[in-house]
C-alpha cells in the first residue's frame, strides 16, 4: 500500500511515528511537508517542520517539547547573544545548527531543497520518503494589529516570539502563488492509495501545503481515498494557536468547522462560500474527530463527509498507532 501523509511539525510528527507502527511490511509511507514555516537566521536556512519530522522518525527528537534535538546544548546560541547578534526569541541548539549549515551549504552549491532533504534524511533514516512541498521559497506571514501598528510578520515571529498573543487578521503565504510543488509531490498524490491529513494545523501546515498550485487540485483528483484527523478536541487545539490563526480565515475552532473548511471531496466547501476562492474543490472523503466531539459526526455527514468518533489524543505511542490504524480503516471503509 502506499499512502500520502500531508504534514506539518510536532503532530503530524508523532502521528506519522503511529502510523508506522501499524503499516504492513512493504508498505510505503510518503510525506510532503510543509515549508511555509521555513526562516532564515544567522545567514542559514531553517526548516523547522521538515526537521520535526526528521528527528522525530529518526529517533533524535527532543520529546518532552516535540521540536529539537535530544541532548541539546547552547554554546552558540549564548556566544550569538554576548556579541549582540540576533534574534535572540529563536533558539537554535548546536546540533541543530549543524543541520542548518549542512542544508545551507547544499542549496548555496546549487542543490535543491528537496535533494537537500533526501541527504538529510540518508543520516537519519526516518523511514519514510520526505518531500519538501516545494523547492521554492514560500513563507508563510501573519498580519496583525499591534501598538506599531498593521503589519505583516513572519510566522515564527508570531507563533515564537509573541506567542499568538495577538489576533491573527490574515495569514499569507508569500510566493506560494508562484512555487511548484517538488519532483515528486504530483506523482506521489496521483498513484497513493490513501492520503492522510495528520491532526496538523489546518491554516499555516496543511494549508499552506495546499496553497502551492497543482497540490489541492491533485488530491482533488486523486482516486485514493482521502483521511483526515482533527486538530481540535472540544473546541481548542490540542497544542499551537490553530484557534488564532482559524479565525483569521473565518472558520470556528470545532472538529465539525475544519472538516467543513477542508470540504467534501470534488464538493465547494464551507469556506469558499463564504466568501473565499470559489475554483476551490473539498477533499476529504473521511474525518475522524475525537471521542469529546462525538455530537459533531452529524454535522460533518451532513456535509457528505463520513466522520467517526474516536479517541484522538496522542497520550502514547499505543494511543498514536490506535488513531493511525482507525484512520486506516475509514479510508477502507469510504474506498467501499
Amino acid at each position: 500500500m502506499r499512502i500520502v501523509a500531508l504534514a506539518g511539525g510536532i503532530g503530524g510528527a508523532r502521528f506519522l511515528r503511529g502510523l508506522k507502527d501499524v503499516v504492513a511490511p512493504g508498505d510505503e509511507i510518503t510525506v510532503i511537508g510543509n515549508t511555509g514555516d521555513d526562516i532564515h537566521l544567522f545567514g542559514l536556512k531553517v526548516c523547522p517542520d521538515l526537521d520535526t519530522v526528521m528527528y522525530t522518525l529518526g529517533g533524535g527528537i527532543h520529546e518532552e517539547q516535540g521540536w529539537g534535538r535530544a541532548g541539546e546544548t547552547f554554546a552558540v546560541k549564548e556566544e550569538l547573544a554576548a556579541y549582540g547578534v540576533g534574534p535572540s526569541w529563536f533558539g537554535l541548539g548546536d546540533k541543530d545548527f549543524a543541520t542548518h549549515i549542512v542544508r545551507t551549504q547544499m542549496l548555496a552549491a546549487g542543490y535543491p531543497l528537496s535533494a537537500v532533504t533526501e541527504a538529510l534524511c540518508d543520516r537519519w533514516q526516518p523511514g519514510v520518503r520526505l518531500l519538501p512541498m516545494s523547492d521554492d521559497r514560500v513563507e508563510t506571514h501573519v498580519r496583525i494589529t499591534d501598538e506599531r501598528g498593521t503589519r505583516a510578520i513572519h510566522f515564527q515571529e508570531y507563533w515564537v516570539k509573541l506567542h499568538a498573543a495577538v489576533d491573527a487578521e490574515a495569514i499569507i503565504p508569500v510566493g506560494a502563488q508562484t512555487a511548484k510543488p517538488a519532483p515528486g509531490v504530483l506523482e506521489a498524490i496521483a498513484a497513493a492509495d490513501v492520503i492522510l491529513f495528520p491532526p496538523s494545523n489546518p491554516v499555516v501546515s496543511i494549508g499552506t501545503i495546499l496553497a502551492v498550485p497543482g497540490i489541492r487540485e491533485a488530491v482533488a483528483a486523486a482516486p485514493a481515498p482521502v483521511v483526515g484527523l482533527s486538530p481540535i478536541i472540544g473546541g481548542a487545539p490540542v497544542r499551537g494557536m490553530a484557534d488564532k490563526v482559524l479565525a483569521a480565515v473565518g472558520v470556528e475552532a470545532s472538529a465539525s468547522a475544519v472538516a467543513l473548511h477542508y470540504g467534501k471531496k470534488g464538493a465547494e466547501p464551507s469556506s469558499s462560500r463564504e466568501g473565499g476562492d470559489e475554483r476551490l474543490v473539498g477533499l476529504l472523503d473521511g474525518w475522524l474527530v475525537d471521542e469529546a466531539d462525538a455530537d459533531s459526526v452529524a454535522a460533518v455527514e451532513a456535509g457528505g463527509i463520513s466522520c467517526r468518533a474516536v479517541p484522538l489524543l496522542m497520550s502514547d505511542p499505543a494511543a498514536t498507532a490506535a488513531m493511525a490504524r482507525a484512520a486506516l480503516e475509514l479510508a477502507e471503509q469510504v474506498r467501499r
